[in-house]
Formats: C-alpha cells, structure tokens, sequence
C-alpha cells in the first residue's frame, strides 16, 4: 500500500468540479461535484443524531433502493437541515437538475449539504449551480481539491488523500491488478462522531460486492471518523459515502479473503488520514492531541477510554496552556464509563516522532518529572498522550484538538 497525491480524482473513471453558485458566500465556489464515468455501487453511513438533514434522509434511501450511483452534489454554506418536507423537496428538484445536466438516472444522484441549520436553500441558485459543474468536470487533480475547497466552511485547509494497492485475485490465474481509493472531507467545528460528524467522499475503482463495500466501511468507521472530537457536538449532516466503479478491473472481490482485507486496510489508512487532518483543523485549534491506550481489557473499553481524554475540555485547555497537568488525563479515564484499576494506570507525554517520552504518572499516582522538560514536549504541533492501563493487550488511538480563544471566537459570530 503506498499514499500518493490527490483525492476523489485520483482512482480511475472519476471527474469532479467546482462551481459559484453565491448559495451563502460571495466570491468563492460554494459547490461541488464528484462524477463517475461508469456505475459505482455506493455505501454509507450517517449522523446518529435524531435530528437528520434532508440530504442525510435523501441519501439513506437512495443507496438502500436503488443499485448505482454515479454522481454526488454537494453544497456548503447552508446546511438543509430542519427545513422540513421543503428540504426534501430541494433535493429531489437537485436530483432532477443533476439528471438533466449529466445524462444520468435522478436515482444515481446523491447529495450533501453544510452550513447553517434551519435556512432553506435558494433553488435556483442550486440549479445554476449544477449546470456549471457539469460543464466544468474533468479528471484532473486540480479539479479535486477544488471539489474538496468548495466544500470548506470554518475550514481552514482542505483535506483529501489517494493511496494504492495491488491485488493478484487472492491467488487466482490472473495479474496483479493496481486499485485506487480517493478521498475528501471537510470538517472543524460541530465534530464529535457518532457517525459521524463531517462530510466524507471516498471514490475508488475497485471491483467488489455492495454488501462487502458496505461492510468495509462499516468495519473501518469506529476506529478512524469515530474517533475524533473536537468540541462534542454530533452534527446533523454527517456523512461517509464511498463509491465503487470497479473499473481497476480485478477480479470481483465477493468473499473475504486476502484482496478484500487489503481493500479495507487501504480504506482505514484513508479513512484514518482524512480524520487526523479533520481533528488538526479543530475550529481555532493550534495542536493536535493524539492519544494512544493501550493495554485495556477490551478493544471498546480502549476506545471509549481514548475518546473520553481528547474529548475533555480541560485536558484540551492544559494543552493548549502547555501546562503537563496529568490529573486531568486520569480524571477524564475515570469518568469514561469504563471500570478499571486507577492504581494501575502509567501516563505518558510522547514526542511526535515517538523518540522521547516523560512519565508523568505510575501506578495511578505522581512520578517526578522535569516540568521544562514536559512544556517542551507539549510545545509542538503534535502532542501525544499514552495511557497505559496495565490490564489487557487492547489498544486504540483517538485525535482531538486544544481548546484555544479562537474556538469561542469562530463560533459566537458563525451565521455571519
């Protein structure tokens, strides 16, 4: 498996493009297309939040009733999102708009919208602005990042990512075959999925059944968009869908050997790649926190323990304040809903390159440690957390971001 440059453009058959459409912003392209020359089988998943966008709505039944997909529309600026039965009509007037300017079935049409809860979108802005994509798509990296800028809000850089593999149809009489999964996302305030909060599009050319597509991103969701957090709140147009054209041309994947766990090991590298960056882009954040458990029992207990510390609001302001206040880490296990020993816990500051690291707690309490040392450890771009807790073998990984001015700042004047 190896990363290479781009995003949803990267894998075979896929266009994308860009478009002003003046839906909410003036002066910048506010949306996005990705195309597929070729019918893709399509899965994914959405917000837990019981309150559910219309796009959110409109995208569940399209990939459950009908076969392909071959097209995805997406808006930022407004969200569509508690506009009622309103709502749901703008997407099927987008759906039909879509139809007409790509040459495709409306039921091949899914869409995505971000932005301001509660505003209803202006369709002939929408219409205009499918027209325009569709004139504009073309295959070219630059039209990726495109796509993936007009999709940005309180965004600050845009985020995508390519990687390759090679398969040999698990040992079949057939050659090697090059497969290629893209992505964007965008996402840095309102992010604490649940799935999931943020807009992701994976596109990839690799030949596999809808229901293994949908397993393995149902299989690499917890441990990746589900472990972030950057202020706990669970959006209500989260979105993870991934698209399957199959032209690489390798031998349908239809059972789980060995090519469909290295399609869903490519697809966690993406997937995982894709939050980090969402976690780092936290709305005013200035760090990423990386924390790493290990050593708990289970694997949903090492989980929840990892969430519970990047989601604490103390330990993102101590970071923030490089301030190695460790009882804020151990308090936020504690009250992580996961029993555990305290008297068994080591936590550690890591450095990013993973070559220093001061133990700043054993065995649950205080372990003397040079605080110029732990400030200069938690004055990089990078901080890492490691809990050890000394009870099992499970381990997992969760990004967050510090809690800076900048936070409150951003979001007391958002709808403006």
């Amino acid at each position: 498996m190896q990363k290479r440059k781009g995003g949803v453009t990267a894998a075979k058959g896929y266009c994308a493009a860009a478009a002003e459409a003046g839906i909410k912003y003036s002066g910048r392209n506010d949306m996005a297309l990705i195309y597929s020359e070729a019918p893709c089988l399509a899965a994914g998943m959405f917000t837990s939040n019981i309150v559910k966008a219309a796009p959110v709505q409109f995208d569940r039944k399209q990939i459950d009733s009908f076969p392909y997909a071959r097209a995805i529309i997406v808006n930022s600026g407004i969200a569509n999102a508690c506009t009622g039965s309103d709502g749901l009509d703008v997407c099927r007037i987008e759906a039909r708009a879509a139809s007409k300017a790509l040459g495709i079935n409306e039921n091949e049409v899914l869409l995505g919208s971000t932005g301001v809860i509660g505003m209803q979108l202006p369709v002939e802005k929408l219409e205009a602005g499918i027209m325009a994509l569709a004139a504009a798509k073309e295959h070219s990296a630059k039209a990726g990042t495109a796509a993936e800028r007009a999709i940005m809000t309180t965004d600050t850089v845009p985020k995508e990512c390519a990687y390759t593999f090679t398969i040999d149809g698990n040992g079949a009489d057939a050659p090697e075959v090059t497969v290629t999964l893209g992505g964007m996302s965008k996402g840095s305030g309102m992010i604490h999925p649940n799935m999931c909060t943020m807009l992701c599009y994976v596109t990839t050319d690799v030949a596999i059944t809808k229901e293994l597509l949908d397993e393995a991103v149902r299989s690499v969701v917890p441990d990746t968009f589900n472990m972030i957090s950057v202020d706990g709140d669970t959006s209500t147009n989260d979105t993870i869908i991934c698209l399957a054209n199959g032209l690489a041309g390798n031998p349908v994947i239809n059972e789980k050997n060995g090519d469909y766990e290295q399609f869903v090991e490519a697809l966690k590298a993406l997937c995982a790649d894709l939050a980090r960056k969402m976690a780092s882009d936290g709305e005013g954040a200035s760090k990423l926190i990386e924390t790493h458990v290990v050593n708990a029992d289970t694997k949903e207990n090492a989980r929840k323990l990892a969430k519970s510390v990047i989601g604490s609001n103390l330990v993102k302001a101590a970071v923030f304040g490089k301030d190695a206040n460790w009882g804020r880490i151990i308090c936020a296990l504690g009250y992580s809903g996961v029993d555990f020993d305290p008297e068994k816990v080591d936590l550690y500051y890591v450095s990013e390159d993973g070559e220093k690291s001061i133990l700043v707690c054993s065995q649950g309490a205080d372990s003397p440690y040079s605080e110029d040392k732990a400030t200069q450890l938690l004055s990089g771009k990078v901080v890492t957390i490691l809990c050890d807790m000394n009870s099992g073998r499970e381990s997992a990984t969760a990004w967050g971001c510090d809690l800076t001015y900048d936070y409150v700042k951003i979001n007391a004047d958002y709808r403006s």
